[in-house]
């Protein structure tokens, strides 16, 4: 399975998972797998997709994480941290990530971008570090993200057999 496959499984699973949604009309719907009948004011759990949806037409208002503030708070933990240790980022979180930029705009979706890809360099470079000089353990894959787990593997794997080449060549 390729990356963009684990991405695409992972977000489908973030996108079924359930957020608070305050509803800014009363709003009833019937539909397979999903009903809702819901008030102008009321708070409702419902799965992010149709959330989504309904944010989108300015039914509802999601109540989600304030990804911005993630993003300050994960970029902070990092920067303490040293070169070969990593911050934990839960799993899903780059793509929360892209989620919550989506619905920003253009504007807004730059700095924040500037801002994520910081973090990612940061990230990235002790991931190869990491990746380098040992296999994964266990309390290292729950600091990664599924992104970065499919990323540590790939760069160990290359690794692994770029030395192998080499130092079969000598004999």
């Amino acid at each position: 399975m390729d990356i963009s496959e684990l991405i695409q499984i992972h977000s489908i699973g973030y996108h079924l998972q359930d957020v608070k949604v305050n509803f800014g009309y009363d709003v009833k719907i019937e539909a397979p797998e999903v009903s809702i009948d819901a008030k102008h004011g009321e708070i409702l759990s419902i799965p992010r997709w149709v959330a989504q949806v309904l944010s989108s037409e300015k039914l509802a208002e999601v109540q989600d994480t304030d990804m911005v503030v993630a993003l300050k708070q994960a970029i902070v933990k990092e920067n303490v941290q040293g070169d070969f240790d990593l911050s934990t980022l839960e799993p899903e979180f780059y793509i929360k990530m892209n989620s919550f930029m989506q619905r920003l705009p253009q504007q807004d979706r730059d700095k924040l971008e500037s801002m994520l890809n910081s973090l990612i360099r940061k990230r990235q470079g002790k991931i190869v570090r990491l990746a380098d000089s040992s296999k994964m353990s266990a309390e290292l894959a729950k600091k990664l993200t599924v992104e970065e787990h499919v990323l540590f593997d790939y760069i160990y794997n290359n690794s692994a057999e770029f030395k192998k080449q080499v130092l079969s060549d000598k004999k």
